[in-house]
């Protein structure tokens, strides 16, 4: 199958996103899929999306989105961001009469609330205008999926999440120069994370903050007892998840949270809220407490068996969720 992927969210980015498409494309290369990804790499005009600015949005993209999707020729297209290259794809596909999927992998409404506050309602209805002519509304949770369904979207589907479980795995904890237990924050460093809830917690140890963004200045001032130690990628990242005592996770607006698969796959217990992500992502008790006291959920994890963590972890391959993602595609 000739698979096009459209994303104003790709490389060098580090989001859920990108590792998301990164390990899909990854494992249907290997099932013998051909695939293209339009990005705004391809030498599109762009300016920095506003208070994201490592993303780089493309300037009417229009024309040029519809000729590079008919040069493809795609047997499935696939528009993972409702951005300007979302869009223009979503338009060109909609004129054309070429059939099309979508996936939603942010909480959009909410992102776009706490940092404007714009009503809701209003970013929903344009959601719904979106996403409506797709073929599958694919969606990564069963709580993802009741929530949209109540807002109005019928077309839904799911596509769940893995974690690479050869590169985040258990690894001999060192020796530290520090006060244990440690607690981690791993993720983008912006106002949508709440990494302020975990960092104003009353917690013995130490805590860490892996990841850059624009809330970053602001919050290493308030808070110079924590350890901000920047974006980490690779053994060196998987290595972090390994060595702490609890991965907390104080997000209440992430759709899923592959980071919460990544700490597990290591044998790290997580504290979270009862929220959409760590609701369907965490078993409460085995792999990590789920609490509306974040407080007490960290200190509640520290108590959990790593080994059956790292077991319960094994379930989520990126295979099995690519064989999802196809029947999808099949499917529409």
């Amino acid at each position: 199958m000739k698979i096009l992927f459209v994303s104003d969210a790709w490389e060098p980015q580090i989001n859920g996103v990108v590792v998301t498409l990164q390990n899909t494309m990854r494992v249907l290369e290997r099932m013998g899929h051909r695939m293209r990804v339009i990005s705004a790499n391809d030498g599109y005009r762009t300016i920095p999306c506003p208070t994201y600015p490592e993303i780089r949005l493309a300037l009417f993209p229009g024309d040029r989105v519809g000729r590079e999707i008919e040069r493809f020729m795609p047997d499935s297209t696939h528009i993972a961001t409702e951005g300007p290259l979302g869009l223009a794809a979503r338009n060109h596909c909609v004129r054309e009469g070429r059939p099309f999927t979508t996936a939603y992998h942010t909480q959009f409404p909410e992102y776009v609330h706490a940092r404007s506050r714009l009503p809701l309602d209003i970013t929903y209805r344009w959601m719904r205008w979106f996403h409506r002519p797709s073929q599958a509304l694919m969606v990564p949770t069963p709580d993802i999926h009741r929530r949209l369904d109540r807002r109005g979207f019928s077309n839904l589907a799911m596509w769940s999440r893995g974690v690479d479980t050869d590169l985040f795995r258990p690894m001999k904890r060192e020796p530290m120069r520090t006060q244990r237990p440690i607690f981690l924050f791993v993720g983008r460093v912006a106002v949508e994370k709440n990494i302020e809830a975990f960092l104003a917690l009353e917690l013995p140890g130490e805590k860490w903050v892996v990841g850059d963004g624009p809330a970053r200045e602001g919050l290493e001032r308030r808070y110079p007892d924590a350890k901000f130690l920047g974006a980490r990628v690779g053994d060196d990242l998987a290595w972090h998840f390994a060595q702490e005592d609890v991965f907390v996770f104080p997000s209440r607006t992430d759709t899923f949270g592959l980071v919460l698969l990544e700490a597990m796959a290591c044998g790290t217990p997580v504290a979270a809220y009862p929220v959409t992500g760590p609701i369907d992502v965490v078993t409460q008790g085995v792999t990590g407490i789920l609490h509306d006291d974040l407080g007490d959920a960290a200190i509640a994890a520290l108590s959990l068996d790593r080994d059956a963590i790292r077991s319960h972890a094994l379930a989520h391959s990126w295979e099995r969720a690519t064989a999802q993602f196809v029947e999808v595609l099949d499917a529409a």
